[in-house]
């Protein structure tokens, strides 16, 4: 007997996706789409071994892999202590927050003309979106999160007469992790869905040329297993970013 937290995470996406692909050969099947309009999961297939037996996926793989892993650090690295900062200064938290909102709402791909320009093509214009369109919601997200910390915390913290870097580390940050763990996961994902159209415009490689390239050619095969791979690779990062939440000074923010 399969226990219900098995059949939750295991059984029911698998029965999910095997009823998704019995509608996709169906419909390839019956022919209710042209074959150049809805590619056959025999044709995706052949696509996927003729690009990996070339090397140009696994190429593309690593190119989108390298974008997405240097422009996101960057912006974690750089996003999260603002957002702690401000999330502890009232003042400067009211001064900047119209400023977040603003460049928050503004779509990534509005830059890509300005990140042509100044940096031409390659791997800079890619770094430049996806720390635009991932650095601000993580500043306000570990602002939010920071700001919304029970002041009974602080309060504790000073009888036990904690100061700076070791307020930071014992009880402002242990108390946000939960949150900001959170935050990476959806910005990692908007990361990877900046990447693709960065890669369209702005590179000579990496997968979201691969789909540019496949759209060129009439190649919607090889276009429908550049997306495949683009879900497949997200999936895979989300699920060892997730991990985190099983730290045991962590866990305890999404048990309450």
């Amino acid at each position: 007997m399969f226990k219900k937290s098995t059949l939750r995470r295991f059984v029911l996406p698998v029965i999910v996706l095997l009823g998704l692909l019995s509608m996709w050969f169906f419909v390839s099947y019956t022919a209710l789409f042209p074959g150049y309009a809805l590619p056959s999961p025999p044709a995706v297939a052949r696509s996927f071994k003729e690009e990996m037996l070339a090397g140009r996926l696994v190429n593309d793989i690593i190119a989108s892999l390298w974008r997405v892993a240097v422009g996101f650090v960057l912006s974690a690295v750089l996003g999260i202590p603002t957002g702690l900062w401000l999330g502890q200064h009232i003042h400067a938290r009211h001064a900047f927050l119209p400023l977040l909102n603003f460049f928050r709402f503004l779509s990534p791909l509005a830059w890509i003309p300005f990140a042509i320009l100044w940096f031409h093509i390659g791997d800079k214009p890619a770094f430049f979106l996806i720390f635009m369109a991932t650095f601000f919601p993580l500043v306000l997200a570990t602002m939010s999160a920071v700001a919304t910390i029970p002041s009974i915390y602080f309060r504790v913290a000073q009888d036990y007469h904690y100061q700076g870097l070791e307020l930071l580390r014992k009880v402002t940050f242990p108390a946000v992790l939960p949150q900001v763990i959170t935050a990476l996961r959806v910005s990692y994902g908007i990361a990877w869905v900046v990447i693709v159209a960065a890669e369209m415009v702005g590179c000579q490689d990496g997968l979201g040329y691969g789909i540019w390239e496949a759209r060129n050619g009439l190649r919607l095969d090889s276009a429908v297993c550049y997306m495949m791979v683009i879900g497949l690779l997200g999936m895979g990062i989300d699920r060892l970013l997730y991990q985190l939440t099983k730290l045991p000074n962590v866990r305890w923010g999404y048990e309450r």
